[in-house]
């Protein structure tokens, strides 16, 4: 519909940014952005586009609703990301709007045709696998230090290093406390996609590395330095376990759910005396508080708040599954609300596994774990409550009566499950 229009015009349309870089390196394509030339705004709408852009204008296109922007400049006018004036106009260049970016593989340009536009060698770094800043202008903008440590994690399996330069930026941005004009919601935006990235530990152990993460997350920092016991915990703190739990919870899950539950598994050992180290007792119960707290400081939205907290308050439970009284593990499915639905089960017990992972000692599998809690579930499930309100039982009776019942019930599944199997010597300590 409008291609006549557009060919007639000096307007000219250009997709950019992280759809080109992960064309040319052979990445499922995102998202394409594109960026307009040439045009003004009651041009873009007379073609159809609809508006969406406050502080500057960007359309949808009326067909694929893909991002058009019109090219534009920023110059910087006051502290923090929102500290920026925007011009725009036919008169700006697509190399102008290139030069504003944070990393120069974010940019290239590509036109219609397919011809590569990269007047700040991104192809180059690309093929040296390295993030590096367009200009000095990247310290102008704290947002870039959690986008530059997202496209570490998005990038890593790839062989991508940040550049010592760039880095030595993002100390700095961090050290000048830039980091604190950051909006909860952008903070929890940026690491949102992060954890949805093949490597999400890599973006908050990027954080570490340029002082920023106990800046923006002061409950993960704490947990540095924080011993184990040896012998359940060979790799060390309890910050290096938490990066290796995350890294293989996203080996076996990519749901951000999980991850997030495994990054924040042990929250509660940030805040033990170190005169109780390296034991943690309560750190479960320590973890939930963090979470809460956290959360409520971010913003982070409730479905990641409530799996995270029950996992930090269950984690040690499930490590101790074989050992567990029936009325243990009756609590344990209705916190989780299993009786509704099992998807928050089955996620906490992809954590568990996670933790479990180079771990010392004797363990219960995380499949045969799954099977029993199962099992456990479809016996109490089965419980009528019916027979129960025929004896005149009603309110807190009728409750305690069914309570019991389905105890007893998961007695019996835990007997016939464990009848056929060696006892397991020993549980999970931390």
């Amino acid at each position: 519909m409008t291609q006549g229009i557009i060919q007639k015009s000096d307007i000219q349309f250009y997709a950019v940014g992280g759809s080109v870089r992960d064309t040319l390196l052979g990445l499922p394509r995102t998202d394409r952005d594109w960026v307009v030339t040439g045009a003004t705004p009651d041009i873009m709408l007379s073609l159809g586009f609809k508006q969406v852009g406050r502080s500057f204008p960007v359309f949808l296109h009326p067909v694929t609703k893909e991002e058009y922007a019109l090219a534009r400049k920023e110059r910087k006018t006051g502290p923090g990301y929102r500290g920026f004036s925007v011009a725009f106009g036919p008169e700006v260049s697509l190399e102008e709007d290139l030069y504003r970016r944070d990393l120069t593989i974010n940019a290239m340009a590509m036109n219609r045709d397919g011809r590569l536009i990269d007047p700040i060698q991104g192809q180059r770094d690309l093929e040296r696998r390295q993030l590096r800043h367009v200009s000095e202008a990247f310290a102008e903008d704290p947002l870039r230090v959690l986008r530059v440590a997202r496209f570490q994690a998005h990038l890593y399996h790839l062989g991508f290093t940040i550049a010592p330069e760039t880095m030595a930026m993002m100390t700095d941005l961090s050290m000048r406390g830039e980091l604190k004009t950051l909006s909860p919601e952008r903070i929890w935006q940026e690491t949102e996609r992060a954890l949805n990235t093949n490597n999400p530990e890599t973006y908050f152990s990027v954080l570490h590395q340029c002082n920023a993460l106990e800046i923006l997350f002061p409950e993960l920092a704490k947990l540095i330095d924080q011993t184990q016991p040896i012998q359940y915990h060979p790799e060390g703190d309890a910050w290096q376990h938490t990066l290796e739990v995350l890294s293989q919870a996203s080996n076996l899950s990519t749901d951000p759910l999980v991850r997030f539950a495994a990054l924040t598994h042990d929250l509660g050992k940030g805040v033990t005396p170190k005169e109780q180290l390296p034991h943690h007792r309560g750190h479960d119960r320590h973890g939930v508080e963090r979470i809460q707290s956290m959360s409520q400081r971010l913003c982070i939205p409730g479905r990641f708040r409530y799996l995270a907290m029950q996992t930090a308050r269950f984690h040690m439970v499930i490590h101790q599954l074989p050992n567990l009284r029936p009325k243990t593990i009756l609590k344990l499915l209705e916190s989780m609300h299993a009786f509704h639905e099992t998807d928050s089960l089955d996620r906490l017990l992809i954590v568990c596994q996670a933790d479990r992972w180079r771990r010392t000692g004797s363990f219960f599998p995380q499949e045969e774990a799954k099977a029993l809690l199962h099992a456990c579930l479809k016996a109490a499930q089965s419980c009528d409550a019916a027979p129960l309100h025929d004896q005149g039982l009603r309110g807190a009776a009728l409750g305690k009566a069914l309570w019991q019942k389905r105890t007893q019930a998961i007695k019996k599944t835990l007997v016939s499950f464990f009848s056929d199997k060696p006892q397991n010597e020993g549980v999970y300590v931390s």
